[in-house]
């Protein structure tokens, strides 16, 4: 087995802007060289998710709205009152969604649906530069 390292950068807009990682992930997997495997991609910081979803505008806008409406933006979260910064409601949205994700690949591709797009989720209220770490175990 072999194990190999790669970071997706990508600059975000911030407040549930949602970017499609799915083309870099097969981009890191061909130049691997591996064949089979598995594919872990970690978001570090804790105000950002990813996960997999149909990249289109009603799901996306969907997701959004799901989100204010378990953890709200306008809310006086704890957070703020703590660190004196606004974005309580981001490291909520972040700890549901989660900062990893699996996926399989086989023959040198990315096991997905035919809908399914891995995604990062950037939930702060700024935008940020975002660091997605892929690694690669397989052969």
């Amino acid at each position: 087995m072999t194990v190999t390292t790669d970071i997706i950068s990508c600059q975000t807009e911030g407040d549930g802007d949602t970017v499609d990682l799915t083309s870099d992930l097969a981009r890191s997997i061909a130049a691997s060289g591996l064949k089979n495997g598995v594919a872990t991609l970690f978001i570090g910081g804790s105000t950002a998710g990813i996960t997999t979803v149909e990249f289109e505008s009603g799901v996306i806008e969907d997701i959004k709205e799901v989100l204010e409406t378990l953890a709200p933006s306008g809310r006086n979260w704890r957070h703020h009152q703590r660190w004196g910064d606004h974005n309580g409601h981001s490291h909520i949205r972040s700890a549901l969604v989660g900062p990893s994700l699996s996926v399989p690949f086989v023959n040198g591709e990315p096991v997905l649906g035919m809908w399914q797009q891995v995604v990062l989720l950037d939930f702060d209220e700024r935008p940020r530069s975002r660091e997605v770490v892929v690694q690669l175990l397989g052969e």
